[in-house]
């Protein structure tokens, strides 16, 4: 293979839920190729708690996928300047040599086997999350007072309370991005990010040995913390620096590339989303705003990624602290500045492991079957097929507005636990304003019968579907509110991921939060690009350490970031006035079903 041009590349690795994404980018940001790969999961059929995968496995893609990269473009292995990691924050277990340790509560648990990485959404260690809780720790400030059970130390925690100690007493814990810089290195540095944000790694005063003694994680103070990464004064990697020597020998053989390729320092995919759209120019009206944006603009943009959970990432030059969102971290991008991150769980793409809200809802409704076989019949996807029945509804019943069509119809949205603003995992979807219909007929020889009957008709679909959308949106809401009203000074929602290419739901999220919406140019792209631009950074700036990181870093991000295009809040004064209400109806469903939990809770004691 020959290089066909003299230009530079860069290859992001997007580890996440269930699949391995590869995007060989050049130096201006282009997309030269993709490749994806899905990746093996384990459900437990006796728990559903529980979702393992295979450092091994994953890796094994990782090859496959930039292998793939390189001969859809027809670029030479020594063209590849730098390579960047993102992975979902999952918990990667290995011994000291690397060998995967399994993580399946069993005869197998810490010893040698495949199934060594707990995924993030697995929900075993509720016990220990709830005990990590119970501390009043330094560290829970840095969480939003509370540590979700989707974290490092819970997990680990987990397996310490199930395995035996020696075989304990062996184990290295990686958030999964670093892992894989590990593995293409042999390198264990660990990433700020990572450490901060998932790991209780708490920013200017480091690993707090009071706390990990407390939970009965006292062996990793004892060992100096090289279990679970560095130790004692040891400094962290921020994004920009390179991680060892580059790719091992090894490394390169199994990827194809040549060894001491530059790996970037890795991020959390949620985080390289935020990279990767951030910095946008954006056209309005089919105009490209002249305005480059600074890095100080990026504190009033917020990120909004939505893979299969959509985070909320907003960053400040100040540590800004806000109740049930993590954060504020500490450099986990960009050297002196914080971040804070909210989330919804289950509202972003779907997956062969989960249905997001939107699909859920649509596909438990008994006129999903129907919506499906008539979208075919007329050439159509089902949301486009629902979207014109929404328009011939709003005309039928002579309103405005798709808000006014479905005014007394609410939907609580958190039919897998609240990860932000609230930080309550035991809170669950509602549903208000259910129908029923009645359908008269006449029978011989006897009166006109009415039949009173659910509503099963695909209006009702229509309906459930546009209430499921304004849930997602009002949502949103409550978590700019949260931030903002806790000193961020949030102005725009800049998207990125699946959600981003349905635009009804997008003219939502403006109307709603009440600011434009900013969608990528290729909304599929943002989290890789984003993983690529740290294999430039490593590559270009890898030996100049933390100084002047923010501006070279921004400038790259500004350079290499297409533009995106802009959506305004287009509502008149009624169409407000409903919004207003319909936040107000929500806010209040938070408080009702909080006490409807308490009073059950108490009369089953």
């Amino acid at each position: 293979m020959s290089s066909q041009t003299n230009d530079s590349y860069y290859i992001g690795i997007d580890v996440g839920t269930g699949s391995v994404r590869a995007s060989l980018v050049n130096k201006s940001g282009h997309v030269r190729s993709i490749s994806t790969q899905n990746t093996k999961t384990w459900r437990d059929p006796h728990d559903s708690n529980i979702f393992e995968q295979s450092t091994a496995n994953i890796w094994d893609c990782v090859a496959l996928v930039i292998k793939a990269c390189l001969k859809e473009a027809g670029v030479h292995p020594g063209d590849i300047k730098g390579l960047g990691f993102d992975a979902t924050c999952s918990l990667a277990v290995t011994d000291f040599e690397g060998e995967p340790v399994a993580v399946t509560k069993g005869e197998t648990l810490g010893r040698h086997g495949e199934r060594n990485v707990i995924l993030w959404v697995d929900h075993r260690a509720e016990k220990e999350a709830n005990l990590i809780n119970s501390t009043g720790s330094i560290v829970l400030d840095y969480v939003g007072g509370t540590m979700s059970l989707e974290m490092e130390i819970p997990k680990i925690l987990w397996l310490k309370n199930n395995m035996d100690a020696k075989l304990f007493s062996r184990c290295q814990f990686f958030d999964l991005p670093d892992f894989l810089t590990y593995q293409a290195t042999r390198d264990s540095s660990r990433s700020c990010c990572s450490l901060t944000c998932k790991c209780s790694y708490v920013p200017t005063t480091g690993w707090q040995k009071d706390f990990f003694t407390q939970i009965g994680l006292q062996e990793l103070v004892e060992r100096d913390y090289a279990q679970i990464g560095i130790r004692e004064g040891e400094d962290v990697l921020i994004a920009r620096m390179p991680v060892g020597q580059g790719l091992s020998n090894k490394a390169a053989k199994e990827l194809g590339l040549p060894p001491g390729t530059p790996v970037g320092s890795a991020l959390i995919d949620a985080y390289a989303g935020w990279l990767g759209t951030i910095a946008a120019r954006y056209t309005e009206n089919d105009v490209l705003s002249n305005v480059v944006p600074s890095i100080e603009e990026s504190g009033h943009r917020l990120a909004a990624v939505a893979g299969t959970s959509t985070c909320h990432i907003v960053q400040s030059p100040k540590g800004i602290f806000v109740d049930g969102v993590w954060g504020p971290y500490k450099d986990p991008i960009i050297s002196g500045w914080w971040m804070n991150e909210g989330g919804q769980s289950s509202t972003g793409q779907a997956s062969f492991l989960f249905q997001n809200l939107i699909d859920f809802v649509l596909t438990n409704h008994p006129a999903y079957p129907e919506a499906v076989k008539v979208g075919r019949e007329q050439g159509k996807n089902v949301h486009t097929l629902i979207q014109e029945r929404l328009e011939r509804l709003k005309t039928t019943h002579n309103v405005d507005t798709f808000t006014e069509l479905t005014k007394d119809l609410h939907i609580y949205p958190d039919f897998h636990g609240n990860r932000s603003p609230i930080a309550d995992s035991r809170m669950r979807g509602v549903m208000f304003g259910m129908e029923l219909v009645k359908f008269s007929f006449a029978v011989p020889l006897s009166p006109l019968i009415d039949i009173i009957i659910q509503d099963n008709s695909l209006n009702d679909l229509a309906k459930k579907y546009h209430a499921t959308l304004m849930a997602i949106a009002l949502q949103t809401r409550h978590i700019i509110d949260t931030l903002n009203n806790s000193g961020h000074q949030i102005t725009s929602i800049f998207m990125s991921g699946g959600q981003a290419q349905n635009r009804p739901l997008m003219q939502l999220f403006a109307d709603v939060c009440g600011m434009p919406v900013v969608l990528p140019a290729n909304s599929d792209q943002a989290v890789g690009l984003g993983a690529a631009m740290l294999g430039r950074l490593a590559a270009e700036y890898g030996g100049s350490g933390k100084e002047g990181q923010a501006r070279k870093l921004w400038n790259v991000m500004v350079e290499m970031t297409p533009p995106g295009t802009m959506i305004s809040p287009s509502w008149g004064p009624k169409e407000k006035k409903l919004l207003e209400a319909k936040y107000k109806v929500f806010l209040e469903t938070i408080q009702i079903q909080k006490r409807w939990r308490q009073e059950m809770e108490e009369a089953s004691r």
